[in-house]
């Protein structure tokens, strides 16, 4: 039964990562093979900045039944991609990041949806070798809702995943 819900969860984090549903800007869901995607991704006059796609899973609970993945399309210092939070029966968080890269630290606004309602939640990454660490989450008493600890250090690691990407 273990086998069968760890192999759950290893397909549920690969489709998250390449669903091509809902991304922002549309650039990361096309194919290189494309022509429309040879176009919107070709540089403008002078801008030669790169693309690049990460997707990253990390498995938690006393079974690895909840997962999270986090993929993230950086294009020079601009951030977008997906986080999907997926606990095992709970309703999950999906949505969508924005945000910016300084060196090897992503700063983000993740905007997602939980039961039927829209909510946005800053987060902080660190990009670490071939590891993604975020700063943990913690409940601000004040408000009831979650935050990013910005005290804390990059404790919450995510492994590299592969992403893959059906031909249109």
């Amino acid at each position: 039964m273990k086998t069968i819900i760890l192999a759950g969860i290893a397909i549920l984090a690969i489709a998250s990562c390449s669903s091509p549903s809902n991304k922002t800007g549309s650039i990361d869901t096309m194919n290189a093979g494309d022509t429309a995607a040879k176009k919107s991704l070709a540089p403008k006059t002078g801008d030669t900045t790169a693309l690049t796609s990460l997707c990253y899973v990390r498995t938690e609970g006393n079974k690895n039944q909840d997962s999270t993945t986090v993929q993230l399309v950086i294009k020079g210092n601009t951030v977008t991609g997906e986080m999907n939070w997926l606990p095992y029966e709970k309703d999950g968080r999906k949505g969508i990041l924005n945000g910016t890269r300084s060196g090897d630290t992503i700063k983000a606004v993740w905007t997602f949806k939980q039961e039927g309602m829209t909510d946005t939640m800053a987060v902080n990454y660190k990009l670490d070798g071939d590891k993604l660490a975020q700063k943990p989450l913690k409940v601000n008493t004040k408000t009831g809702r979650q935050q990013t600890d910005e005290t804390a250090g990059y404790t919450v690691i995510y492994h590299p995943t592969v992403s893959v990407r059906p031909n249109k």
